[in-house]
């Protein structure tokens, strides 16, 4: 497969760009995103290969914004006739609008990430072995193991996209991603402990002997502290959080209330509160697309605009929104290179990359010591935020009581309730010790699936309400 998508069309470059500047005439915006993607996944259960699949896909998105509106249309057949198709459907979007098209996004030679396809690097084969050897690893560690899932999987995006101007961009976008899942049991009760890493990358690093054995024994490691966990208190109290995947708890409860679309329709908790105290002092939240390799990372969004390093709270002030081009139109302020798409037959929309609080000063030590009594929480699962009020709900998958400023027993159960904003201004300590998530992360917004990366350092919140089964 070559990885000129344009070249798979059934006629020339030229005649491409005549079809999309007539399409465009007359938008404020739009482009013609061209994608071939492959991925592939194994998964490994219950001492067998108990899943596998692979997938190609290709096809072209042609839009055209026009104000508030915009057109789109896309197929999975790269043919001139298909885009005449589309471009006939698009323009009625177009139609009485009389937009000036936007100018160029400038150009970046930085890229964040290597152009290898990892799907067959290391052989099906090879990959089937690993996973073999995890299962065996696990069950022949510990005798309270019950079950093992372990999971490889893979994928490799090519796009291309051309706009009205002439300007073009083409990128290569590889991921892999491991994920390691134990239950444990004693008795009649079971718990289960999980680690996951990944990145823009081949598997190479976490293959290489040794490697692996760390995150099967992480994932043992956190289904054995809760099998001996007690159930969760409830009630309000001091709250640490642990450094890198807790991130996560902000990425969903001010991420998302910090994205273009939310704030120019003020339907997010932060709309209208530009410049003003949204957060603690002590809080700094950047969204950072160019760090080499990540999960989050892109080289360009998928309208062209190159990525960035994006400051959005600053000391506690509300100072930036993450923004695609049509929402950063509207409101008057610059795109800052998130619009995102899950694939070809999507719209972009504002979406985050690797979200994540900066470092303060105190270290992990000092913010426990700090406790008289709360919880400790090390690791999320699942959770729920409302983006237009900043309320959530999220779950502790690793939790422990701090009592007289000392990590005590674990607990299960715990749920930390709150409202974003609010949760963010009682932020009281800030550690010294930044660390962005395994690589792990996906988003979901509008019906779309995105990678991203979440982050922080140790911190204290103050005063947080507590879900659990005993008082």
């Amino acid at each position: 497969m070559t990885n000129d998508l344009l070249n798979l069309f059934d006629c020339d470059e030229a005649r491409l760009r005549r079809i999309l500047a007539e399409t465009l005439n007359g938008a404020d915006d739009g482009e013609l995103f061209v994608e071939h993607a492959q991925s592939e996944s194994l998964t490994f259960d219950n001492g067998r290969l108990k899943g596998g699949s692979f997938n190609t896909d290709q096809g072209f998105g042609l839009r055209a914004v026009a104000g508030e509106a915009v057109g789109y249309a896309h197929s999975g057949e790269l043919s001139a006739a298909a885009l005449d198709r589309a471009a006939d459907a698009v323009r009625a979007v177009t139609a009485g609008h009389s937009g000036s098209y936007a100018a160029a996004p400038q150009r970046s030679n930085k890229k964040y990430y290597g152009d290898e396809n990892p799907i067959g690097q290391p052989s099906f084969e090879e990959k089937v072995r690993l996973l073999t050897e995890i299962d065996a690893y696990l069950r022949g560690k510990d005798p309270k193991v019950r079950q093992v899932t372990a999971t490889a999987a893979a994928s490799w995006q090519v796009v291309d996209i051309l706009r009205a101007d002439g300007h073009r961009v083409h990128d290569i976008r590889p991921m892999t991603r491991v994920n390691i899942s134990v239950v444990v049991g004693d008795g009649d009760r079971q718990e289960s402990g999980s680690f996951g890493t990944g990145g823009r990358m081949g598997f190479g690093d976490f293959v290489a002997s040794g490697n692996w054995q760390t995150g099967a024994d992480e994932a043992l490691r956190q289904a054995l502290v809760n099998l001996d966990a007690i159930d969760a208190p409830a009630g309000t109290m001091d709250v640490v959080l642990g450094n890198g995947w807790p991130g996560v708890m902000l990425h969903e409860a001010v991420g998302h209330g910090l994205e273009g679309d939310f704030n120019r329709k003020k339907t997010s908790a932060f709309a209208g509160l530009l410049g003003e105290m949204v957060a603690s002092p002590n809080v700094t939240v950047v969204d950072d697309g160019t760090i080499d390799n990540r999960r989050g990372s892109i080289t360009v969004d998928d309208e062209g605009t190159p990525s960035a390093y994006n400051v959005l709270i600053e000391k506690g002030k509300l100072v930036g929104y993450m923004q695609d081009r049509q929402n950063a139109r509207l409101m008057g302020m610059a795109p800052t290179g998130n619009g995102r798409r899950q694939g070809y037959s999507h719209v972009p929309m504002p979406r985050m990359t690797n979200t994540y609080m900066l470092s303060g000063e105190k270290t992990p030590e000092e913010i426990i010591a700090s406790v008289k009594k709360g919880i400790y929480a090390v690791s999320f699962g699942g959770g729920q935020v409302d983006i237009t009020s900043g309320k959530f709900v999220f779950g502790c998958t690793e939790a422990y009581m701090i009592e007289d400023g000392k990590i005590g027993p674990a607990i299960k159960g715990a749920m930390l309730i709150g409202n974003g904003p609010e949760a963010m201004q009682r932020v009281s300590m800030v550690g010294n010790d930044t660390q962005l998530d395994t690589g792990i992360g996906n988003c979901g917004k509008g019906g779309q699936w995105v990678p991203v990366g979440v982050g922080q350092p140790h911190l204290r919140m103050d005063q947080v309400t507590v879900g659990g089964t005993r008082t």
